[in-house]
This record gives structure tokens, C-alpha cells and sequence, in this order.
């Protein structure tokens, strides 16, 4: 059996007026959530995102996807 761990996204992703117009990026750079998504989305691995921009780890891509869940979760359909 697989136990669910929710990922506290908080401490990896930040959101600064002053950064990218204040999308949601990776703290500490002006890496966007959006910026990764796209790259997974286009077929690049994990790792291949590692070795472009070695200032992210597994977890950061994987708090990006987090965060993204998230953000559909409460998305909600105007009627």
C-alpha cells in the first residue's frame, strides 16, 4: 500500500510582485512554475531539466507540479 504524502509546496515556490510580474516562481530564482510545466510538457525529463538548470532539484520540479495541482483543485466553473 502507497501512503499519500502532501508536499508543502510553500517552501519551494514564492510569488514577488518584483519577480516575473509576480508569477509563481521557484524561490530564490526567477524560474517560473510555468517555465517548468512547459518544459515537462514539451518531453524533457527530470533530469534534463537538472542538468540545464542545476540550481533546481528533483523536489522543486516536483513542488511545481504540486502547486499546479493545486491551483486546478480550487479552480472553479463559472456558471
Amino acid at each position: 500500500m502507497t501512503t499519500l504524502v502532501v508536499m508543502n509546496y510553500s517552501e519551494y515556490i514564492s510569488i514577488d510582485p518584483n519577480i516575473r510580474f509576480g508569477k509563481p516562481c521557484i524561490t530564490g530564482t526567477r524560474i517560473t512554475v510555468y517555465d517548468v510545466l512547459g518544459w515537462l510538457a514539451s518531453g524533457m525529463t527530470i533530469e534534463e531539466i537538472l542538468q540545464d538548470y542545476p540550481e533546481l532539484t528533483d523536489i522543486k520540479i516536483r513542488a511545481c507540479l504540486a502547486f499546479a495541482a493545486d491551483r486546478e483543485h480550487k479552480l472553479r466553473v463559472a456558471s
